[in-house]
């Protein structure tokens, strides 16, 4: 049985001050005994500041600061290197803006009973993404087309960022060759730990995009994506992934 004792749930922050009080509410008011670790990066609006104040009441509740705006794919490695070190048996990527519903962190825990990576997928039955313009939405589906006919990987939604890992995928992954940021770091994630057999498994979750603060995409980071789909089929082939 998992036991939620067990689970770190890795949130990289950066300006999310209007989030991580009521974000912490809601995860603890869904799974007490689930563990939380926020990376932020040196946030200028005091992000770290309030995490520090809620620690005091919770010692679930972990921190890493990091000294700048580093990027989404390292503040996850720095996460998954910190769960790895202190023993948690599943590590979720969760974002800090709302879009990902803190009640589905039961049905992932359920699922981990027999899998080995649990994706929540926006795609797998329909589309379930909520206040996007159609332009992003059309960018996100069509990436994710794109992600399984370059790469192979039988994935709906290979571009979301709300998963959890059984901690013998992320000992298995390289977790220092993985480079990637935003978008090309889930696919990279994801790719990588299905071409080395582990069991992967996408349950449905509805996304709704943030409420409060600001978009981290940007065009860099979705040409990365693009890129990166083609450099994971050449080290597949070559036999280095």
């Amino acid at each position: 049985m998992v036991e939620a004792s067990q689970a770190l749930i890795v949130i990289p922050t950066y300006n999310e001050k209007e989030n991580v009080e009521e974000l912490v509410h809601r995860i603890f008011s869904v799974e007490p005994a689930i563990n939380l670790l926020f990376v932020d990066d040196n946030s200028p609006d005091g992000t770290a500041q309030i995490i520090q104040k809620l620690q005091q009441n919770h010692p679930a509740i972990h921190l890493i600061s990091r000294s700048g705006k580093l990027g989404l794919g390292t503040a996850y490695i720095a996460g998954f290197k910190y769960a790895l070190e202190n023993k948690f048996e599943y590590i979720f990527e969760m974002d800090a803006d709302f879009s990902h519903d803190a009640r589905e962190i039961p049905n992932f825990l359920a699922a981990m009973e027999n899998n080995d990576l649990v994706l929540g997928s926006r795609y797998i039955r329909g589309v379930n993404v909520i206040n996007w313009p159609l332009k992003r939405l059309l960018i996100s589906y069509y990436a994710n087309a794109y992600t399984r006919l370059v790469t192979g990987v039988p994935i709906r939604d290979c571009t979301g960022g709300f998963k959890c890992f059984r901690r013998e995928v992320l000992a298995t992954v390289d977790l220092n060759q993985v480079k990637s940021n935003g978008y090309g770091f889930q696919i990279e994630m994801n790719v990588r730990a299905w071409r080395k057999n582990f069991r992967v498994l996408e349950i449905p979750i509805i996304f709704v995009d943030r409420i409060y603060g600001e978009s981290k995409l940007s065009t860099k980071i979705m040409w990365e994506a693009i890129f990166l789909v083609w450099k994971l089929r050449f080290l597949h082939l070559i036999g280095k992934l």
